[in-house]
């Protein structure tokens, strides 16, 4: 049986915010159970080794960008092609993704919700629908809503929850046309992971 995101959350020990908004409310898995799921969760963990903290951590990166292992070892490999800094390179793909950049310009509130309103069509990148969660924006790629879909329910309230929110420095968000734009690479993304145990897991 497949684990809710809960409890994977609970698992890998750490708030993915696999639930939107869920995860800020009282009601997240990790304040009312923060130990694992299971008869056993509470009790203390093993010392993990170098490997298990790599592990870990790779882990954490595919729950939270929702990756398979293929599409995050590809993402690896390729990056440690490129020159410069190889976690740099690995966030800078992370972050590029469709399904992120709608998740980071709140219009959806979780990646895992993104990923479904691109996959159902709702979406545009330069004008034209795209439903690969995993298509790799570009600078200069401006993405929006279906004019077909703006109506929809699911996107109603969105023009009151955008007010106040602020989007990252690299990506333009107009409120008002709901519309965003890729300004530059992502830089200077924190991210509650440490991508060198990541790049040294694969490296092996």
């Amino acid at each position: 049986m497949k684990r809710s995101k809960e409890k994977l959350e609970r698992s890998l020990g750490m708030k993915l915010f696999l639930k939107a908004d869920r995860c800020n409310s009282p009601k997240c898995a990790m304040v009312r159970h923060p130990q694992r799921p299971g008869m056993h969760g509470g009790k203390r963990r093993r010392a993990k080794t170098e490997y298990g903290d790599q592990l870990l951590e790779k882990q954490r990166i595919r729950a939270s960008y929702g990756l398979r292992e293929k599409q995050l070892a590809r993402i690896v490999e390729e990056s440690m092609k490129k020159t410069g800094s190889v976690g740099e390179a690995i966030i800078s793909s992370l972050e590029r993704q469709f399904f992120n950049v709608i998740f980071r310009l709140g219009i959806a509130p979780s990646r895992v919700v993104s990923r479904q309103f691109i996959s159902h069509g709702h979406f545009l990148v330069n004008g034209k629908k795209v439903t690969i969660p995993s298509y790799s924006t570009k600078i200069g790629d401006i993405v929006s809503i279906k004019p077909s879909s703006r109506e929809l329910l699911i996107f109603k309230d969105l023009p009151d929850k955008l007010k106040k929110y602020e989007t990252l420095e690299w990506l333009d968000l107009d409120k008002e046309k709901l519309e965003g734009k890729v300004k530059s690479l992502p830089r200077d993304i924190e991210i509650p992971f440490d991508i060198n145990l990541v790049v040294d897991y694969y490296s092996k």
